[in-house]
C-alpha cells in the first residue's frame, strides 16, 4: 500500500475577523508567518508528495514568504467558498494524483498541528474505506441563545466532537463529494460534511485542543504560548 499523500491548504480568505490588515495566515507568529507554521509538519516529512497552496487572486504576500520556492509547493488560484477552494486544489492534482490516493485538507490559518496528531492521523486512517479527520471531544458546557443573547437551552455535550484539521480522504471520492455539494447549492464548511452528504461516515481521530485555528486576534498569542512550549519540551 503507498502510505504518500498529498496537501491542499486552501489560503484564499480574508482577515475579517482578526481585524487585521493582511489575511490571517501571513500574520507574524514566533519568527514566522502563520501558514510557515501551518505547512512545517506536512513539508518536514518524506511521505509528503506535494502541497497545493489555494491562494487568492493578486495574493502579494504569498512570494514574500520561505515556502514560495519550495520543490514540494505549488499554488494555483482560489474560489469564492472554501469548496470552491478545495476543488481548485483537486483540479490541479489532476495529472498527478491518482483516483485513490489520499489527500489531506488543512487550513492555512491552523499553525499548531502536532507531529503526534498528524501521525495518528495517517496511521489510523492508513486502511479505512472512507477517511476521516481530526477531532477533539467538546468538554464545556454548550448553551443555545435566543434573540437576546439569553440562554434558551443547555445543549448536551455528549458524543459532541469539534471538528480540526487535517481532514483526509481519496482524491476521488473527496473531488465527487465536493463536486455534488456544488451542483446541489449544499454549502459544506468542511469536507467531512460533503463525504456525509453522500451517506458516507468519516471517522473521528481524537487530536489535541491546541491545534487552534487563528480567528480571533486572541488566537495569536495563544499559538505562540503553544508553539514556544512545543519547542522547549
Amino acid at each position: 500500500m503507498d502510505s504518500t499523500f498529498w496537501v491542499i491548504v486552501p489560503a484564499a480568505g480574508s482577515a475579517r475577523r482578526m481585524g487585521a490588515a493582511v489575511p490571517k495566515q501571513y500574520l507574524p507568529l514566533a519568527g514566522r508567518t502563520v501558514i510557515e507554521w501551518s505547512l512545517a509538519p506536512f513539508l518536514e516529512r518524506a511521505r509528503t508528495r506535494g502541497v497545493v497552496v489555494v491562494l487568492a487572486e493578486h495574493d502579494p504576500r504569498w512570494l514574500q514568504t520561505d515556502l514560495a520556492g519550495h520543490a514540494k509547493v505549488l499554488t494555483t488560484l482560489g474560489g469564492a467558498e472554501r469548496m470552491d477552494s478545495v476543488l481548485a486544489g483537486l483540479k490541479a492534482l489532476e495529472t498527478r494524483a491518482a483516483a485513490s490516493d489520499w489527500v489531506l485538507v488543512h487550513d492555512a490559518a491552523r499553525p499548531c498541528l502536532s507531529r503526534v496528531d498528524l501521525d495518528r492521523l495517517l496511521n489510523e486512517l492508513a486502511d479505512d474505506e472512507v477517511g476521516g479527520l481530526l477531532a477533539a471531544p467538546v468538554v464545556d458546557t454548550l448553551k443555545r441563545a435566543d434573540e437576546q443573547q439569553r440562554i434558551d437551552q443547555t445543549v448536551s455535550r455528549e458524543k459532541l466532537w469539534r471538528a480540526l484539521t487535517p481532514q483526509m480522504f481519496r482524491f476521488e471520492l473527496l473531488r465527487r463529494a465536493l463536486q455534488s455539494a456544488v451542483a446541489n447549492r449544499v454549502a459544506v464548511t468542511d469536507e467531512a460534511q460533503a463525504i456525509e452528504a453522500l451517506g458516507l461516515r468519516p471517522k473521528l481521530i481524537t487530536a489535541d485542543a491546541d491545534n487552534i485555528k487563528i480567528t480571533l486576534p486572541e488566537d495569536l498569542p495563544r499559538a505562540e504560548r503553544i508553539l514556544r512550549a512545543r519547542s522547549a519540551a
